[in-house]
């Protein structure tokens, strides 16, 4: 569903440049959880910005469905849902307005967006908070409605840039349940995240990002065997400390 290929992008310094994505590859399918990881400053949050059409690559591309994103991006945008850490609420709307707002923004019929916001509403456990304005929710409640935004108009694929920063147990928890949804629906989904631990109980198959490059790429499986490590830390110290620099 989602294919990145040869991305890259470079910022200009004072002197020279620096590259934070370099030349990047990798894809995802349908019901498959792909978490792309590194400490911060590895490219994570830049390359989801070239998906989303949002930074033009210096070179390579991105496709949903076959769509580039450099050639279709209004058409790319309507197939990408998008959660981030920072929730973007309008604090002046009932989260019911809100809601059908971003389905309007997406072009989805008003019937079919108002039967999405209740069914997701349900499953997310906010139906009761619908008619609230969103600037009294909790940080929470805030999270949970961002999880509906993102699906209102039901693409096929999910990005997630560090979706548990700043969550307690609970959030993170909900955050669990809600790739588990996505999975289950058939939805290919990309998480950013530098929480490792998190990330290992997640995703199906993982991206090693190290200074803009992928420098392993596998199931956990592949990972242990390409690397001789047990756990996806100590992977990372090893590339960190100079370790090999390869894609599995």
């Amino acid at each position: 569903m989602l294919s990145v290929n040869s991305l890259t992008k470079n910022f200009p310094l004072e002197e020279g440049s620096v590259c934070a994505v370099d030349s990047l590859s990798f894809s995802v399918d349908g019901s498959e959880v792909y978490g792309l990881l590194g400490p911060n400053g590895a490219g994570k949050t830049t390359t989801l910005r070239m998906i989303l059409g949002l930074l033009e690559p210096d070179a390579g591309h991105a496709s949903v469905q076959g769509r580039q994103t450099g050639l279709d991006p209004i058409g790319v945008k309507e197939l990408l849902g998008f959660v981030s850490a920072s929730d973007g609420v309008y604090p002046w709307l009932t989260v019911r307005e809100m809601l059908l707002y971003f389905g309007d923004l997406y072009g989805v019929d008003p019937v079919v967006a108002r039967d999405r916001c209740e069914e997701l509403s349900s499953l997310m456990g906010i139906y009761d908070l619908l008619d609230r304005r969103a600037g009294g929710l909790s940080t929470g409640q805030r999270q949970r409605v961002t999880l509906v935004r993102g699906l209102i108009h039901d693409p096929p694929v999910m990005l997630l840039d560090e979706p548990t920063r700043g969550l307690d147990v609970v959030g993170v928890q909900t955050i669990f349940e809600y790739i588990g949804h996505l999975r289950d629906r058939g939805k290919a989904v990309v998480v950013c995240t530098h929480r490792l631990d998190e990330a290992e109980r997640l995703c199906d198959r993982f991206g090693l990002l190290h200074e803009g490059s992928l420098s392993y790429e596998g199931t956990m499986m592949e990972l242990r065997s390409a690397t001789g490590c047990e756990h996806l830390v100590e992977m990372f110290v090893g590339l960190l400390q100079g370790g090999h620099h390869e894609t599995t």
